[in-house]
């Protein structure tokens, strides 16, 4: 059974569901590209498909296995609700942030896909974002719910890749 968080707060308070800092970075990055005219990436459309397509399935195929692995665990994948389990296994012995990760991918290969350069250029601010708000928040809450079981995963695992 998990500890009860330190700050009696059983939720890491991301700063935003992380699907729509991705979505919405996105939207506004393409509005800026397609307001601007932004540059090409100068690749004909079978390249960039090319390009696109292991992105998306990748990162299609690391979010339905982090999913998948929530699950089976019976814990919420929603970083706004509380957990009742650590989650380690699968697609989570090669990524501590596979959902994360996986939303990446598929953003990059929207962007190829689109030859959106600014779309590109917006993922830069992006990962830093995550990476305060929502991850750091849900690292302090996992290590403060599980303990010692969470920093031996932390020391196996990359956050990343």
């Amino acid at each position: 059974m998990p500890a009860e968080p330190p700050d009696g707060r059983d939720t890491p308070g991301v700063i935003a569901p992380p699907p729509l800092l991705f979505i919405g970075t996105l939207a506004a990055a393409l509005a800026v590209d397609y307001g601007i005219g932004g540059p090409s990436l100068g690749l004909a459309s079978v390249a960039r498909a090319v390009v696109a397509v292991p992105l998306l399935a990748l990162g299609a195929a690391l979010i339905g296995g982090a999913l998948g692995r929530f699950r089976r665990a019976g814990t919420p994948a929603q970083p706004w609700k509380p957990v009742s389990a650590l989650v380690v296994a699968g697609v989570y012995k090669l990524t501590r942030n596979p959902m994360y990760l996986g939303m990446l991918l598929i953003y990059l290969g929207i962007a190829v896909a689109l030859d959106s350069v600014v779309a590109l250029a917006f993922a830069v601010p992006l990962v830093p974002v995550v990476q305060t708000g929502v991850i750091a928040r849900e690292e302090r809450y996992m290590a403060g719910r599980f303990g010692t079981d969470y920093a031996a995963y932390r020391t196996r695992v990359r956050r990343w890749i």
